[in-house]
């Protein structure tokens, strides 16, 4: 906290009576901070004035110097539970000899630089009142206050006021005025402030739009009766629609697999609280904290045997995605259910979340049975956001609701407004200005127009949101990405660009999350399955060297191998595990081998993949740790590597297989080569094939496999600080979502000295790769303009 009045002369006497004019910056709008600040200001006897303002909330306050000073230190030890105040800057003013302290109208500056507040769960206090027969909020399903409801979703522009957000349709009606006018009342200036007489409402509808009006029920019972009745319904929510079945009905689940084309990609649950969550998983008091928490994500839980839930909803998996309601609407609907529900995403496979009444219709009219819609429009669509717990702490997979579009805090400033737009897969873009880095929601797979068009509405929001002006924009590598080339159009238009390799990003995501300073020197190990390398092959086992003011230097890095076929050996990894075995033992032995996966290929797509491989046609080589994770899967005949319906799926299985710890690894060797060293993986591959032909099985190999990856990082980080003294390892990348490889990986690297830093506030996937593109592009600027 700083104060324009430090270092005057002590000698000089106070004036009894001092008006000070204060600028609070950080999340503070939204969050219950001026009727906070209106009360704490009457606490101290102080005159004077709050409102929002384009940076955040600006105060007048007048009285005694020591009850001016009490009350700075309240606005920064006692803020409300959803503020997160970043700094405090106060200067004299002349004093008025007002007697009264008054909440202001906001008024928009010239600079937007306010933080907007994630949506946020619904509070006790509102829940109480959802449930109380007596209360005129009794199962109104938009119930909120300045502690909870949406925020981001419903926020068109800054500073954030009723006029700003979606809710500006909906007049309030007296009683509601009230409230919003009453500083003593928590819903004192709560923007989306609403009750049955004069806010949304909620319908329910049939696929072809005709509303239900069937008695007995409101809307919400009825949609929790046909739920019950093996329908699929899909249900407006915060950031847009969830489609919703009943987990413990194999039929209804097959049913919403079937029509979403989703074969094997889990579903998360929703359930009513926390003892429906403990009779279908294991929680440890950390899961059960990230649960609770007020941004309520989906949560990887250790599934109970027991549990009842359908293998359908996460088939060939022990853990299950769980959440607990976070919208009054969910609330009633979970409690009327009597049971957890399905709540999964509502789009069609490989398209963005939809959050607008018309395509929603036309995106799932053939997937919903029902649609639970409401009138409250939603702004911007934001999914679900989804961690597990590793080592204790939270570990994010996914970061969106409740969590965007809360900015991040980095160790340096950025020179310039920078864009930085992300990879292909799991895509997010990041915004940064001044020290603060703004990851953007959940976009998706930038496979398509539906996907793109959702990034470029993202980005432009994001850009109205904080007001960042783009000097700088940065992207990955690889020419084919839609995010890469709407990059380059912005550069064809005169917007200096950046291109950061991918697993460079991927570090300095790491270092940058973990607030490193820009100075210091790293091993950075990047597993993942594809990233366009400097050489033109397709790299993901890599181990840099390197800081984020000095970039990276590639040290050593898997052995290249045959990828027949490109991005179809991605879905199909039979194709490398074929090439693998080709590679070591031929073709004509190949053919002789009683492996599942020569067996159910066939001969034609043996000889298919050999001529591929002999000729070097559309087979790229790789250095992907995922590929290599895809080979073994597929040779020990792991189901889901027969043909992938999901990223990474073949990888997740073969985790799931492993039995209990390895007591040994396969062989390998560290070869050099020019500067640095190659991983030799072939004698990886050999022993796993030898392993099979004595019969051993998929959960020993498994084993021995992960046990093997855990060494050889530990091996190529221990090389590399022989040569170079650095004792600190960033781990980056998917790869490192695998469990079972990052405790091996995490115990053998502690003992051995090394300082390890793990993600914790953006994904290790490719979710967390914008960060790391926005860091290094701003750090090659700063290097030029030195």
């Amino acid at each position: 906290m700083r104060g324009a009045g430090e270092g005057t002369d002590r000698h000089v006497k106070a004036p009894t009576r001092e008006r000070r004019g204060i600028s609070v910056r950080g999340i503070v709008q939204g969050v219950g901070f001026r009727p906070f600040v209106y009360a704490l200001a009457r606490r101290h006897g102080l005159s004077g004035l709050v409102r929002n303002d384009a940076a955040g909330v600006l105060i007048e306050a007048e009285g005694a110097p020591e009850d001016l000073d009490r009350f700075l230190r309240g606005i920064e030890g006692e803020a409300p539970p959803l503020a997160a105040v970043e700094s405090i800057f106060w200067r004299p003013l002349a004093a008025l000899g007002d007697r009264e302290f008054t909440i202001e109208e906001s008024r928009a500056g010239d600079r937007r630089q306010a933080l907007v507040s994630p949506d946020v769960t619904t509070c006790d206090y509102c829940l109480a009142e959802l449930l109380d027969p007596a209360d005129r909020r009794y199962r109104y399903p938009f119930t909120n206050c300045t502690n909870c409801g949406p925020r981001f979703t419903i926020t068109r522009s800054v500073p954030y006021d009723r006029a700003t957000t979606t809710m500006s349709s909906f007049e309030m009606c007296s009683e509601c005025r009230r409230e919003y006018e009453d500083p003593t009342d928590r819903r004192f200036h709560a923007q989306p402030n609403a009750c049955p007489v004069c806010g949304p409402r909620v319908r329910l509808l049939d696929r072809f739009g005709h509303e239900l009006r069937a008695k007995p029920g409101d809307p919400i019972s009825r949609t929790a009766q046909v739920l019950r009745g093996r329908a699929v319904v899909a249900i407006k929510g915060l950031g847009g629609y969830h489609l919703a079945c009943d987990p413990f009905d194999a039929g209804a689940v097959r049913t919403l697999r079937g029509r979403k084309a989703r074969q094997d990609k889990p579903f998360a649950l929703m359930a009513r609280d926390l003892t429906q969550i403990k009779e279908l998983c294991r929680v440890t008091p950390e899961e059960e904290a990230l649960l609770v928490s007020p941004a309520r994500p989906i949560v990887l839980l250790q599934r109970r045997e027991d549990s009842g839930v359908v293998e359908e909803v996460a088939p060939r998996q022990d853990t299950l995605g769980m959440m607990l309601a976070y919208t009054p609407l969910h609330h009633l609907l979970l409690r009327d259910a009597g049971i957890p529900l399905v709540m999964t995403s509502g789009n069609n496979s490989d398209e963005p979340i939809a959050y607008r009444d018309d395509e929603a219709f036309e995106q799932l009219r053939d997937i919903a049975d029902f649609f639970l819609v409401h009138d409250r429009e939603v702004h911007m669509r934001c999914d679900d956001s989804v961690v597990r717990v590793v080592g204790g702490r939270e570990y994010p997979i996914r970061r969106s609701r409740g969590y965007a579009p809360a900015p991040l805090r980095m160790a340096t400033g950025f020179a310039r407004h920078t864009l930085a737009c992300g990879g292909e897969l799991k895509n997010t873009f990041c915004l940064a200005k001044d020290r603060h880095a703004f990851p953007s929601h959940h976009i998706g797979d930038m496979e398509n127009y539906e996907t793109l068009r959702s990034f470029r509405e993202g980005v432009e929001h994001y850009c109205r949101l904080f007001d960042v002006r783009p000097e700088l924009v940065a992207y990955d590598l690889h020419p084919e990405y839609l995010s890469t080339k709407y990059a380059r159009e912005l550069e064809e238009e005169g917007l200096p660009a950046v291109g950061v390799q991918h697993h460079h990003a991927h570090i300095a995501s790491c270092l940058a999350d973990n607030e490193r300073p820009a100075g210091e020197r790293v091993v950075g190990v990047a597993l993942d399955g594809t990233g366009y390398g400097t050489d033109g092959a397709v790299w993901g086992g890599e181990f840099f060297e390197g800081s984020l003011e000095g970039g990276f230097v590639r040290r050593a890095h898997l052995e290249y191998a045959p990828l027949p076929g490109g991005s179809a050996a991605i879905r199909q990894p039979w194709r490398v595990a074929l090439a693998w075995l080709i590679t070591l033992y031929g073709e004509e032995e190949t053919l002789t081998f009683p492996l599942a996966a020569v067996r159910e290929a066939g001969e034609r797509n043996v000889r298919l993949i050999s001529r591929l491989v002999e000729h070097g046609l559309n087979t790229p080589p790789t250095s992907s740790a995922g590929r290599l994770f895809d080979a073994v899967a597929a040779l020990a005949g792991v189901p889901g590597s027969r043909r992938t319906t999901y990223e990474g799926q073949a990888a997740v299985e073969l985790e799931l297989a492993a039995g209990g710890p390895a007591d040994r690894a396969y062989p390998f060797g560290l070869r050099a080569e020019g500067e640095g060293w190659v991983v030799e993986t072939r004698s990886i591959v050999a022993g796993v094939v030898e392993d099979l032909l004595a019969g051993r099985g998929t959960g020993e190999i498994s084993s021995r496999f992960h046990r093997t990856m855990a060494e050889v990082v530990v091996a190529g980080c221990e090389r590399i600080r022989e040569q170079t003294g650095i004792g600190a390892v960033a781990l980056s990348g998917g790869t490192f979502q695998n469990l079972l490889l990052m405790r091996q990986l995490s115990e053998r690297l502690d003992a051995r000295g090394f300082a390890v830093y793990r993600h914790r506030r953006v994904p290790t996937n490719d979710g967390g790769l914008a960060l790391g593109q926005a860091v290094l592009a701003d750090s090659i600027f700063k290097a030029k303009e030195a």
